[in-house]
């Protein structure tokens, strides 16, 4: 309490010293969106939750509009909440905000932004982007992969088999992390950092911590001169101790893959192998480094699990609130496969309503509900004259229950997709899952096709019982924030066995 009244004593001062310089030297105002008013020097950030962050803007733009603005200390924002200025935003004017908005947690893992998720846009950038697209985000990668994600689901449906016979209740979302995590270190790094003991420990903890500072909410971000309060905090300190345990780890990945006695485990080769590969091959536009390999590494662990496990777990969590979209799913795997105990991915190309479900999992949850931006230049939208630097957030939470948009907005009805050409990648601006134009995932095939399989095995080979007790609307829907959006309390439920 003694430091949070020290940090308010400290900001009204500086607010106060900041206010009588300014006193008779105001610029004119700038044509901005309308917004909430904001207090001296902080602007709108004691108004905001992080947990809520979505949610609370989508109240806003009922209040202020589809276009409003807010300050974030000195950074100015604006917030787009319909599919007409998205499409303004992500395809109009995608060159002037194609850029992120620079933040101390993403720059700092990543070697000063030299990922992809988080780099700046620049020529860089485009080298890199191109660079995943083409060695890792490829049909024929993808493709490559598919034994490994086969692998990982039916380990998955071992454990779960164990649990129907010791009657006891599972954990999906744990589950789903750890199927995850399990698929994508074995297509980033050729083996699992997930089995028991002091190494699964390890491997948790750097990936947990990794998301948390991705994610952390630094004053220096928008109050560069309260650099202090970081440090006073010991964000600052958790966020050093976070980089360099994954240097450590990232260095032992790399020293592992250059070793000429090393076994492999997987006959594919893995990102770290193409990496490599292409570096020493000289055939790439830039002389890849080993930071720049690192951080390229940690922008696919870290987005590549969030998004597969959160949006897996979002899915049953729907399914499990409609019990009626529930057995229409099942009844549709089932009368396509069988009494196949596993399905496979040739499987899912014939399972409609599935898909269907999948994509109004997508929509209703939104486990990447937020599109940030940053303008790179100035631009004009809807009348209002947006300056270079200013934060731009889509907000797809709100455009994916706008009733303009959608009918029964509300309503979990994966029907809707049924028959209907809207999708995700990026030309249907009122359904952005994945964001759009240049800054689109580009690993969005990867995360829908584990999705895909991980659900239609948990669907085929299971049924589906809450807790005793517990009824459908009980379960709750609260969110984390994260660079996907997480069910906030884990989903509990008891599977038995189909066959």
């Amino acid at each position: 309490m003694e430091r949070v009244l020290l940090i308010i004593l400290s900001l009204s001062v500086m607010a106060v010293m900041i206010l009588k310089k300014q006193r008779g030297k105001r610029k004119p105002s700038r044509s901005l969106p309308p917004g909430p008013r904001g207090l001296p020097l902080i602007g709108n950030l004691h108004q905001i939750d992080s947990s809520k962050f979505n949610i609370q803007l989508d109240q806003l733009s009922k209040i202020y509009g589809p276009l409003f603005s807010l300050r974030l200390g000195f950074k100015q924002a604006i917030v787009v909440s319909s599919p007409k200025l998205a499409k303004e935003i992500l395809k109009d004017h995608d060159i002037d905000v194609c850029t992120r908005p620079p933040s101390l947690g993403p720059l700092k893992l990543t070697y000063n932004g030299q990922g992809m998720l988080f780099s700046p846009f620049n020529d860089y950038w485009r080298k890199i982007r191109k660079i995943c697209v083409v060695h890792f985000f490829s049909s024929k990668r993808i493709s490559s992969f598919s034994s490994v994600r086969k692998s990982e689901v039916k380990q998955m449906m071992d454990i779960l088999s164990g649990h129907v016979r010791s009657s006891k209740v599972t954990n999906l979302s744990e589950l789903m992390m750890s199927v995850s995590s399990g698929i994508i270190c074995r297509v980033a790094f050729g083996r699992k950092y997930d089995e028991e003991g002091a190494e699964r420990s390890r491997f948790h903890g750097l990936l947990n911590d990794s998301q948390a500072m991705l994610l952390s909410f630094f004053v220096s971000d928008y109050i560069p001169f309260l650099v202090w309060i970081d440090k006073l905090t010991g964000l600052f300190g958790r966020l050093e101790n976070t980089f360099k345990a994954l240097d450590v780890f990232f260095q032992e990945v790399i020293d592992d893959h250059l070793d000429p006695n090393r076994i492999k485990q997987n006959e594919d080769e893995d990102i770290v192998d193409v990496l490599l590969e292409l570096k020493k091959q000289g055939r790439l536009s830039i002389d890849l480094t080993q930071d720049q390999i690192k951080a390229i590494i940690l922008d696919i662990l870290v987005a590549g699990t969030d998004t597969t496990a959160a949006t897996s777990v979002w899915v049953m969590t729907g399914l499990m609130k409609n019990p009626r979209a529930m057995a229409k799913a099942q009844e549709e795997i089932r009368n396509a496969c069988g009494n196949k105990e596993l399905i496979e991915e040739e499987d899912v190309e014939k399972l409609e309503y599935l898909k269907a479900v999948i994509k109004e999992t997508l929509r209703f949850y939104a486990p990447t509900p937020l599109v940030p931006r940053e303008a790179i230049r100035s631009f004009s939208i809807d009348g209002y004259e947006i300056e270079a630097k200013t934060i731009v957030y889509v907000n797809g939470w709100s455009i994916q229950r706008d009733p303009e948009a959608w009918k029964d907005p509300e309503e979990y009805w994966p029907e809707r997709f049924l028959k209907s050409e809207i999708d995700f990648k990026g030309h249907d601006f009122e359904f952005i899952p994945f964001g759009a134009g240049r800054r689109i995932c580009p690993g969005m095939s990867l995360g829908i096709e584990s999705v895909e399989l991980i659900t239609a095995n948990l669907l085929n080979s299971f049924h589906w019982e809450l807790p005793e007790g517990m009824k459908p609307q009980h379960i709750d829907t609260e969110g984390l924030p994260g660079l996907a959006r997480h069910k906030k309390n884990h989903l509990f439920a008891f599977a038995k066995k189909r066959f």
